[in-house]
């Protein structure tokens, strides 16, 4: 899926890498986005495309633009909630000195509840005055995040996970999440589970990231944080990101379609072809993420970078 803005470009770059890098896929590519928008389909993607993904089970997708106003759904929530994306998977880690970052060994990964909390998106216009959105938490979708978090970290090494909630003041909707994060904890003696109040605990992560290994956090909270989390490491235009399902996985980029940079041929491909990586790991292709993922690496040592970090390294002097 190509996308909108830089969408192409940099699609268009990534797949030329993992192609070369011997990746085994037939890519099928489809349409979605601004000009499904434009041309009356208010969910931005037709039902062409909707079999097309429920056929091949991976989508590798470019950012998209939502125009604004129209009653226009954004396609990135329709996409999670109607093919059950419950998980958010998005490391951040400091490349450091070769892109400049105050937190040098940093190496969080977050996975963030995809489809409930405020994300729900259920909205009340309660009195001309009053609106209100619904925070919704349910036992089943706790399970399945806690669940997927702790067999993420038993997979991949990871000794620590820590909650970030709100149950101080939420006691029943945040006070639900970590009350089951700590009854999947017990099925995992290996793993170190704890939790944190998510001001202070945003706070902590900030002021010493090397302290945290894996997060897992509520929609909204996840949300916000994830981006913060990406620029700490130096840019949010090299962050990747999944969004995986029982049976079927989206990857992508975390930052947007950047409009005003499209047709330039300059934008960063970094986010979605770090995405590829991941998605290539899932695919049952480890040897190719190990190659493209290296060959990324040599030649940002190398100082061969786009605009955004060359102007990074630049400015670090």
């Amino acid at each position: 899926m190509f996308g909108d803005g830089i969408g192409p470009e940099i699609m268009d770059a990534s797949l030329r890498v993992l192609d070369a890098a011997g990746a085994d896929v037939e890519w099928e590519h489809i349409e979605v986005g601004e000009k499904v928008y434009l041309a009356g389909n208010t969910s931005g993607i037709a039902e062409e495309a909707w079999a097309s993904i429920k056929k091949n089970k991976v989508l590798f997708k470019a950012p998209i633009t939502t125009p604004q106003g129209g009653g226009y759904k954004s396609l990135n929530v329709t996409i999670r909630k109607t093919l059950g994306l419950y998980a958010n998977v998005r490391p951040a880690i400091s490349y450091n000195p070769f892109i400049p970052s105050r937190y040098p060994g940093m190496n969080v990964l977050t996975i963030r509840e995809n489809e409930e909390d405020l994300y729900a998106g259920i909205e009340h216009q309660q009195t001309p005055e009053v609106t209100q959105c619904l925070k919704i938490i349910t036992r089943p979708g706790c399970e399945k995040i806690c669940q997927y978090a702790f067999e993420y970290a038993k997979a991949y090494g990871r000794k620590r996970i820590t909650c970030m909630i709100k149950d101080n003041i939420m006691k029943l909707t945040d006070g639900l999440f970590v009350k089951v994060f700590y009854e999947t904890a017990k099925n995992y003696p290996d793993i170190v589970a704890e939790d944190w109040i998510i001001d202070i605990g945003m706070a902590k992560l900030v002021d010493s990231p090397e302290e945290f290994d894996m997060v897992l956090m509520p929609n909204l909270y996840g949300d916000v944080a994830t981006d913060i989390l990406g620029l700490m490491t130096g840019s949010v235009g090299i962050a990747p990101g999944a969004n995986v399902g029982d049976d079927i996985a989206m990857y992508e980029a975390i930052h947007g379609s950047a409009p005003r940079h499209a047709g330039k041929n300059k934008a960063n491909p970094s986010g979605l072809l770090l995405s590829g990586v991941m998605m290539m790991v899932q695919m049952g292709q480890p040897e190719v993420a190990e190659k493209v993922h290296n060959a990324w690496l040599k030649t940002i040592e190398d100082g061969i970078v786009t605009y955004d970090l060359a102007r990074k390294l630049k400015a670090e002097g």
